[in-house]
């Protein structure tokens, strides 16, 4: 079978699926849930095993260190991958939910309710466990869902897919409800991307090329999750413990994510103090700092940064570094070089704060705390899938509710329009 019919025959299988799903019970939902949890745990051994084929033709191909990292299953995250499905049973179905009802003066009433968007094309590399999450998120409101991941992770994903499908299956769920695109052929996406008959959404999820490809041959509507140039800035009324705590943990913490900081900045009157002792951390941690010529006059040692250099998401251990004379400097420099995803401010003066969280463009604005907070599971959503920084529709973390339309329901007693 060519690729074309492939996955037009999927993505309509898919489609049935969704319609089928779009009025499952909760309890139903959640009864699967409930079991690929359970199966993904009792699958750990080979999951593992599956896994490392993925990260030995990782190596031979040459991934970075980031990567390796972001394409690894372990016991660990295999049971973060379980546990998320069962964050995500006891969260409330947002399904069914009404939003907002009124009375208009001819006494019928007007309402809008939450319902599936339908069927939603999932675009994604690298990270298997992405395949949980995005399937589980939108199996619990009510939307089938098509998955191609990265060839890289090909092993991985067709392991966790099957153990969806079969747990969907158990449940009384068709297993279509849950598909995904087995080809690593790169056309594939392409021929995804035309499916506009029968995917109501893709959201992409990945490096600049893959979305900036998706966005750019998509007939369907996109949601981006797009890369991360995340900034933290340390002002002159920080309190430079918090700061260095907060700093660390943005870009230490898991620098192949594209919540963490890929530019830190500091303000010149801190900057004397609080530079020769974050570098000395950072290059502890074996971060390699890119910096301005303000800050390489504090410290010596780090590199030259040229201007490209601000506009990168490194996803790794390396650091730009700039010492910043305002505030405003500072609000300048994220407004031309950041990507509206995740920005912070460190700071005692509540006047800044606020002028920071008005003022600064993103998906999630941070005052007194770490860029790599900006996470569904961290905001109490549950499992995400993705963090939007488009501005239609959902904007952030993307949860159960922005995983929902609204329509529009009328309760009558008879009324006609005059």
């Amino acid at each position: 079978m060519d690729i074309k019919t492939y996955v037009t025959k999927t993505a309509a299988k898919a489609k049935e699926a969704s319609k089928k799903l779009a009025t499952t019970p909760t309890k139903v939902k959640n009864a699967a849930l409930m079991e690929m949890a359970d199966r993904i745990m009792d699958n750990e051994e080979n999951l593992v095993r599956e896994n490392y084929k993925d990260l030995t033709a990782g190596q031979k191909k040459g991934l970075s260190k980031a990567m390796l990292d972001r394409l690894t299953l372990n016991p660990s995250r295999i049971k973060a991958m379980a546990d998320g499905l069962l964050e995500i049973v006891a969260l409330p179905d947002p399904v069914g939910e009404v939003t907002k009802i009124w009375k208009r003066p001819n006494g019928m009433q007007v309402g809008r309710v939450r319902v599936p968007i339908g069927l939603i094309g999932i675009v994604y590399e690298s990270r298997p466990n992405v395949t949980a999450d995005a399937a589980s998120l939108c199996l619990k409101t009510g939307n089938g869902v098509i998955l191609r991941g990265g060839s890289e992770a090909i092993h991985s994903n067709t392991a966790i897919v099957k153990i969806l499908q079969d747990s969907c299956e158990a449940a009384g769920i068709p297993r279509e409800a849950v598909s995904f695109i087995e080809t690593t052929e790169r056309n594939a996406v392409m021929e995804m991307l035309k499916q506009d008959a029968y995917i109501d959404l893709i959201i992409p999820r990945g490096g600049e090329e893959l979305i900036k490809r998706v966005t750019e041959n998509s007939r369907i509507p996109v949601i981006k999750h797009d890369k991360g140039v995340c900034h933290t800035y340390v002002d002159e009324y920080a309190d430079l413990d918090m700061a260095r705590d907060v700093c660390m943990n943005a870009k230490v913490q898991r620098p192949g994510t594209c919540n963490a900081m890929e530019c830190m900045l500091v303000h010149a009157a801190v900057a004397g103090e609080f530079l020769p002792w974050i570098v000395q951390d950072m290059k502890a941690a074996k971060v390699t700092l890119v910096a301005d010529t303000k800050a390489r006059k504090l410290v010596k040692g780090m590199k030259v940064a040229k201007d490209d250099d601000w506009y990168k998401e490194y996803n790794d251990l390396v650091l730009n570094v700039k010492v910043v004379e305002s505030m405003e400097e500072a609000m300048e420099h994220i407004a031309k070089y950041g990507s509206q995803h995740s920005e912070a401010i460190v700071t005692r003066d509540h006047g800044n704060a606020m002028r920071f969280v008005a003022e600064v463009d993103a998906s999630g604005v941070f005052v007194n705390a770490s860029t790599r907070l900006n996470d569904g599971g961290q905001f109490g959503l549950g499992a995400e899938i993705g963090i939007s920084t488009t501005r239609i529709h959902a904007r952030g973390p993307m949860g159960l509710e922005e995983l929902t339309s609204q329509k529009f329901i009328v309760l009558g007693t008879g009324q006609v329009r005059e």
